[in-house]
Formats: C-alpha cells, sequence, structure tokens
C-alpha cells in the first residue's frame, strides 16, 4: 500500500552527471512505488570553466532518468538567485514531510543550507543529509573552499533530524569529525548501479573494442590521487612477461588530477604498448561493452567512502580486486568475489591480478535491490 507520506530528494541533475546523480534517480525511482517523491536537482554546482570534466557537461550520456510520476524541479543553480525562488515556490508546492539531501561536495553547501531553510518555514519537514563523502582533500587543500566549507557545512549539519552514511567507518568518520551523535547518524547500504542491461559476450565486446590479449585488467572511473592508478601500473609492470604480453591494461575514465604524470609514467612503462588509457566520461551505453571484455576489475584507492564502480562491477558479477580501506571493507565484504589488498602495495595487486589470469569464474551479485534499500530507509529514517 502507497503512503501518503511526501519525500523530496535533492542532488545534482543529469548536467552535471556524476555517480551522485545516478544514485539520485535509482533512490528517487525506488522510493516513488511506496512514497508521493518530488526532486529538486542542482542545475549548475560550480563554474563550468572550473569543472575537471568540463567536457562532458551537459552532454546527453545517460538513458537513466526519472519515473514519469516523479515531480523534478531540474533548475536549481549555485549563482542564480531567481533559481532559489523558483526552488521554494516547488518546495513550498510539493510540502514534503522529509527531505533527503545528498552531500558529496561543499561546493553546493549554500543551495543545501537554503533547503534546509525552506524546510522550516511552514509545515514541521523532517530533514535528513546522506553522505556520500566525509570529506574531499582536494577541496580541503584549497583555501577558500575550506572555509567555505566549514562555515556553510556547520550551519547546514546543526540540528538535523537525521543523518546518513553508507558504512559504519563512515559512521564514526562523521561521528568524530563533525561531532554528531552517533545514535542519529544510520548506516543504509548502497544499491548496485544494474541498470546498465546485460552483459555481452566476452570476445564480442574484446573486439569492439580492438583487444586482442586474451586477459584485459579494467580500471575504470574518474581519475583522481586518491584511485591509486599509478600503483596499479607499477603492478601491472611487475607481471611475469609471457603474462604481461597476453594482457591488456584497460583504463577509462576522465583525468581530473594529475595527467601530465600519468601520461608520463605510462609512456615511460616497459610495457607501454599494452596499456591503453580512455580519457573521457564513458556513456552508459558502452559500460556492458568495457565491463563485458574485463577478465578482472581493479580499484587500488588510497581511501574511499563507497565506490559506485565497484557495485557496477559486482552487478556484472566480475572478480573485483580492491583496497582495503574505509567503507568498501564493509560494503565489498559480502561480494565473493571480492580481492582485498593493501593501500599502496604493489606486490599485493600484482598477486591478485595473477590470481585471476586463466580463470572465467563469475560472481552473483550480493542482494542490495533498491527495493530492499528503501526497506531500510522505512525502519530508520521513513518511520513516523
Amino acid at each position: 500500500m502507497r503512503s501518503e507520506k511526501k519525500i523530496c530528494i535533492v542532488g545534482p541533475s543529469k548536467r552535471f552527471i556524476s555517480g551522485i546523480s545516478y544514485y539520485t534517480i535509482r533512490l528517487a525511482n525506488a522510493m516513488s512505488e511506496s512514497y508521493d517523491v518530488s526532486v529538486i536537482c542542482f542545475r549548475q554546482l560550480l563554474p563550468t570553466f572550473l569543472f575537471p570534466g568540463k567536457g562532458h557537461v551537459g552532454k546527453d550520456i545517460s538513458t537513466l532518468d526519472f519515473r514519469s510520476d516523479i515531480e523534478v524541479f531540474d533548475g536549481m543553480d549555485y549563482n542564480n538567485p531567481f533559481t532559489w525562488f523558483k526552488a521554494y515556490r516547488f518546495f513550498k508546492r510539493q510540502h514534503p514531510d522529509v527531505v533527503i539531501l545528498q552531500w558529496w561536495t561543499s561546493s553546493v553547501a549554500h543551495m543545501h543550507l537554503l533547503l534546509k531553510l525552506f524546510s522550516s518555514l511552514g509545515k514541521d519537514t523532517k530533514v535528513v543529509i546522506e553522505f556520500h563523502e566525509v570529506v574531499d582533500p582536494f577541496e580541503e587543500a584549497i583555501l577558500p573552499i575550506r572555509l567555505y566549507s566549514k562555515l556553510m557545512g556547520k550551519s547546514l549539519r546543526k540540528d538535523l533530524d537525521a543523518y546518513i552514511t553508507h558504512s559504519r567507518s563512515d559512521q564514526q568518520l562523521v561521528a568524530e569529525r563533525y561531532d554528531i551523535d552517533m545514535e542519529k547518524i544510520h548506516v543504509i547500504p548502497h544499491g548496485l548501479y544494474d541498470q546498465y542491461g546485460e552483459p555481452v559476450e566476452s570476445r564480442d565486446a574484446k573486439e569492439s573494442l580492438s583487444i586482442e590479449e586474451e586477459f584485459v585488467i579494467l580500471s575504470f572511473g574518474l581519475i583522481r590521487k586518491y584511485k591509486g592508478i599509478p600503483y596499479l601500473i607499477e603492478a601491472f609492470e611487475e607481471l611475469p612477461e609471457e603474462i604481461a604480453q597476453k594482457s591488456r591494461l584497460l583504463i577509462v575514465g576522465e583525468v581530473w588530477e594529475d595527467r601530465k604524470e600519468l601520461l608520463e609514467q605510462i609512456e615511460k612503462s616497459p610495457y607501454s604498448e599494452k596499456i591503453t588509457l580512455v580519457d573521457e566520461y564513458v556513456p552508459d551505453d558502452m559500460i556492458p561493452t568495457y565491463f563485458s571484455a574485463a577478465d578482472v576489475l581493479v580499484l587500488p584507492y588510497l581511501r574511499a567512502s563507497q565506490s559506485g564502480i565497484a557495485h557496477i562491477g559486482m552487478s556484472f558479477g566480475k572478480p573485483v580486486v580492491v583496497s582495503e580501506v574505509g567503507g568498501l571493507k564493509e560494503s565489498m565484504a559480502d561480494y565473493k568475489g571480492t580481492f582485498f589488498v593493501r593501500p599502496q602495495n604493489v606486490d599485493d595487486i600484482r598477486e591478485q591480478i595473477l590470481r585471476q589470469f586463466g580463470t572465467t569464474d563469475k560472481y552473483d551479485p550480493p542482494v542490495r535491490t533498491w527495493d530492499k534499500i528503501v526497506e531500510v530507509f522505512q525502519k530508520s529514517i521513513l518511520k513516523d
């Protein structure tokens, strides 16, 4: 039976598409099965020229969208008070009982703060913040952003009704860093990104990518310092030559940081002809091809709260070599295809890659469907 409770979810639009955009859509669609759901999207997050992924801003590269019965205001901009007023009118018309703010970057903190203010006007609305990231070291390193984040974030987090993290390690971090009562922080798992359709035959996928090697090692997702790609390249270089010659290291994702250093490392590698860098944000229709071509997915993160890429890998049943850090220790623990490595440990990465060479194992994804995620929300956040 559908509840009369009204939920408003706030997150980034598809214009500045990211894993949080996908999360917002999947959560809203799943919740709309049981609740009256509306969505407010942040359309312009910051000046586009400052965005590392400015090349894909505004491009129609995702087929995923909100259900037709969800009311969506897709137009709140960081620098346009007129859009804030329109968001207020939308919010007032919806009269939500619960607002769920998606937090992943401090650049939109003032818009979150405005929506918190809207929630305090009139109806007694419950306000919840869902942490996808506790702190971004890149933002912390820039003084104006760090000061802005500290000021706005403190005001935003004060006196909220509840907080959400996706792991107990992040629950602990949020409690300690922001001095929040642990009892108000709820741990809700991240749903699988299984919206990309069925896999294709591995042989056909490799052929379509012009890959002749029999063993494909895939690194996927935005390339930033904390993703640990240099350690993966070093591990690849230390494979036995007879295996390296049969392998292709496929690094796919927009390079956001240290592009020059990455290109130089690949160029100087003794196996440079076996390394392919695809520096772009991959459209949805290519996801099945890349993941079907992969024999192993390697995510050598130096830190992580969660990984949407890992959830794609699990949905395709791929073996995932991943650093045992942060929330990944919890979110990957129940997946039999997980092979943990110590962060920054080249020997561990190499050994786990070698372990996958010549295998054709496919693993069952964990039971983390979005309807199950909504059930956890119901028991913790949405209960009366």
